[in-house]
């Protein structure tokens, strides 16, 4: 993991460095770039005026001390930007991925159990909805009927604009206002909660509830299904204490890995609805050709992915007993 991380810091860094815009737009604005004093200082004070490899040594050298520089649009630590925008997107994260993992394997075992069946058929039809829908589209619309047309929902933001944010001990919203005993911040966080959750896990529905699907068909026609079956157990106990245990190994993978991309792939439904995580963060270091955010952005989701499979690999000992036993 330590080698990949590196191979990965390395990559990005020679990639940012191959970019022909100059980051000194960012860091001094256009006005000052015609001043030579203040675009020399400019780059002493980040370095700039070294050379590539010196550069890489620098920010390598840092980066094992657990330093990614610092951001030149916020002017404070990358590290320290991540640490206060992540409990956000995860926030986000964990509840379109619970929701929409659940959503999706009751879907895919309904599709499953009735097979070519008119609840197959839309199962099938609301997982490829989900699947294909853009986060922005699906987003702008859920904003303009539920909350500007119907005003059902609250609109975008974590609370609403003349809300205190709760005294942060977890980062999250709803957990810490529940800490501080305020139950009506919890609703309000909640509440604003759920749109952005919703679009960001209609996609898991369709990936889950299509897999889950796939698999449980194939172990409906092995032979230990049959033969449970013949011996006149119930269908709910076929498919829910023997069928789905074999099938739970793709899933488990599937669920994964959709954490880790959604934590940092977040970035089109944390944009429409101003949702400040991590993948805003992202967007405004790309504007702003902010080097080292992007950078550190780029190794929060190798980690994600990183952890995301060691935990995967786990998990397969706990779902799967021959996998302990080899």
């Amino acid at each position: 993991m330590p080698l990949l991380l590196l191979g990965i810091a390395s990559l990005v860094f020679v990639v940012s460095r191959l970019t022909p815009a100059d980051p000194l737009v960012s860091i001094v604005g256009e006005r000052n770039l015609s001043n030579p004093e203040v675009v020399a200082a400019a780059k002493t004070r980040w370095g700039l005026d070294d050379t590539v490899l010196v550069q890489y040594g620098t920010y390598m050298t840092n980066l094992v001390k657990g330093e990614m520089g610092t951001s030149f649009t916020t002017r404070q630590p990358v590290l320290d930007d991540l640490v206060d925008r992540l409990p956000a997107t995860l926030e986000l994260t964990f509840t379109a991925l619970i929701g929409g993992s659940l959503i999706g394997i009751g879907l895919g075992i309904a599709a499953a159990r009735k097979h070519n069946k008119f609840v197959d058929h839309i199962a099938r039809f609301f997982a490829l909805i989900g699947s294909s829908l853009p986060a922005f589209w699906s987003g702008l619309l859920v904003l303009y009927v539920l909350y500007a047309r119907l005003g059902w929902f609250p609109g975008p933001g974590r609370l609403e604009p003349r809300s205190t944010p709760p005294g942060r001990i977890t980062g999250f919203y709803t957990i810490d206002s529940l800490l501080h005993g305020n139950i009506s911040l919890f609703w309000e966080a909640s509440t604003h909660l759920i749109l952005p959750a919703a679009v960001l896990g209609w996609g898991v529905v369709g990936i889950v509830s299509r897999l889950v699907r796939a698999s449980l068909l194939d172990e409906f026609s092995m032979e230990y299904v049959r033969v449970s079956r013949a011996m006149g157990l119930r269908e709910r106990t076929v498919v829910n204490t023997h069928a789905m245990r074999n099938a739970l190994l793709p899933t488990i993978t599937i669920v994964a890995f959709t954490f880790a991309f959604l934590l940092t792939g977040a970035v089109l439904t944390e944009t429409v609805f101003s949702w400040p995580g991590v993948g805003s963060y992202a967007v405004e270091a790309s504007r702003n050709l902010d080097f080292p955010a992007i950078i550190g952005v780029t190794i929060l989701g190798g980690v994600a992915f990183l952890v995301t499979n060691l935990i995967t690999d786990i998990a397969y000992a706990f779902a799967d007993p021959r996998i302990r036993l080899s």
